[in-house]
């Protein structure tokens, strides 16, 4: 992409921060002109499971030349969904609705890529067609937390169903098409969501994985549904064209494993030989109530077996993005909270500039501006009387 051009305001020494090295992504390169990516975030103000135009300007604020954008989890059939007012990409409507939305990211210059989902059972039955049980890999139900309803009220995970083995085609087509409707409305990409104890995650990991089908059991088994979706959509619209999260550690909706690194390796490994555009995996939570966390558990395996882009996310601040790119642990970081509330993160890293401070009880709410399109850039904060 060529060198990468830092203004005079920048502190002496930035101009080698390696956040602000190009990156070449994937194998038919995206050519990223630093490494401060927008993580996938549901932000639930897609009304009707349709994008709204109040994207426009959200995805827009957080775009800068050769930048990296990952959109909100997006749903890849009716009964993907388990969160209020999430956005869809598997009807043509949907697919208008998100067309200006990415022509505003690209018209600044930046690379969009979508992240598919389906929930599988974190879930309720009023979010299923005909109130029918969210499909799972399991009939086992989550015990911790709850699902909050399109009413705002707060209801229990419901029973789940197992995909029966030959359904298991009908899922993978999900992604598939949703790829292509992503690709109609201008997307890069598309980023499948492997991660957080929704369905790919659910199929993976051995805790809620109960199947005594070809697609429970082994490690193997456990993967080969994730696998098929990521092989039937790089035959789709390319393998240069997909990316994947996963997060081996987490136990979100009791989705946990027994052996955390085999599963992350293997599945690097397995992604590795597909040759796709990135991976992205989540760290062990960096912090903990606030304190570090000092497990000796790392994304470091993960990365050693994936040859291509690796992106990271788990509440890195600045320096830790920086050390981690330095390092070679991470090729790029996934910011989350801090790009939510600075859309102008990539001119605040760079310049060291103080951050606003989010606002985390508007993170789900539905106001179109307020905790969305609200939060100032940095020319526009009032500086401190001297």
């Amino acid at each position: 992409m060529g060198e990468v051009h830092v203004g005079e305001d920048v502190p002496p020494g930035e101009e080698s921060n390696p956040l602000f090295q190009p990156l070449e992504l994937g194998p038919k390169p995206f050519h990223l002109s630093h490494r401060i990516v927008l993580a996938p975030l549901t932000r639930c103000r897609s009304y009707g499971r349709v994008p709204q135009p109040h994207a426009i300007l959200y995805y827009s604020q957080r775009t800068t030349p050769g930048g990296l954008l990952i959109t909100e989890a997006t749903g890849v059939s009716p009964s993907s969904d388990g969160y209020p007012h999430t956005p869809s990409v598997y009807t043509e409507e949907q697919v208008a609705g998100w067309k200006p939305i990415v022509k505003a990211v690209h018209d600044k210059g930046g690379i969009f890529f979508n992240q598919l989902w389906h929930v599988g059972r974190m879930s309720h039955t009023s979010y299923q067609p005909n109130g029918a049980p969210p499909p799972s890999s399991t009939n086992k139900r989550i015990q911790r937390g709850g699902v909050t309803l399109t009413d705002g009220s707060f209801q229990p995970y419901s029973q789940p169903k197992a995909i029966e083995t030959h359904e298991i085609p009908t899922y993978v087509q999900y992604f598939v098409n949703s790829a292509k409707h992503s690709t109609a409305a201008g997307f890069d990409g598309i980023e499948l969501h492997g991660a957080h104890g929704y369905l790919l995650d659910q199929f993976m990991k051995d805790g809620p994985n109960d199947r005594t089908d070809q697609y429970g059991g082994s490690l193997e088994n456990r993967c080969r549904f994730p696998l098929e979706v990521v092989d039937a959509v790089v035959a789709a619209i390319g393998r240069e064209r997909v990316g994947m999260r996963l997060s081996p550690y987490a136990d979100y909706g009791d989705a946990y494993d027994s052996d955390p690194v085999a599963l992350g390796t293997y599945m690097a490994e397995q992604l590795n030989y597909r040759g796709i555009a990135y991976v992205h995996y989540i760290e062990p939570r960096m912090r903990a109530g606030g304190e570090l966390d000092t497990s000796p558990q790392t994304v470091l395996p993960f990365r050693k077996a994936f040859k291509g882009s690796f992106l990271s996310a788990g509440g890195y601040n600045r320096e830790e993005g920086i050390n981690a790119v330095k390092s070679g642990k991470a090729d790029a970081i996934v910011y989350g909270r801090l790009f939510l509330s600075n859309p102008d993160l990539p001119k605040r890293f760079k310049l060291n500039a103080p951050l606003n401070k989010y606002d985390r009880s508007t993170f789900y709410t539905q106001d179109p501006v307020v905790g969305y399109t609200d939060y100032p850039f940095l020319e526009e904060v009032t500086p401190a009387p001297h």
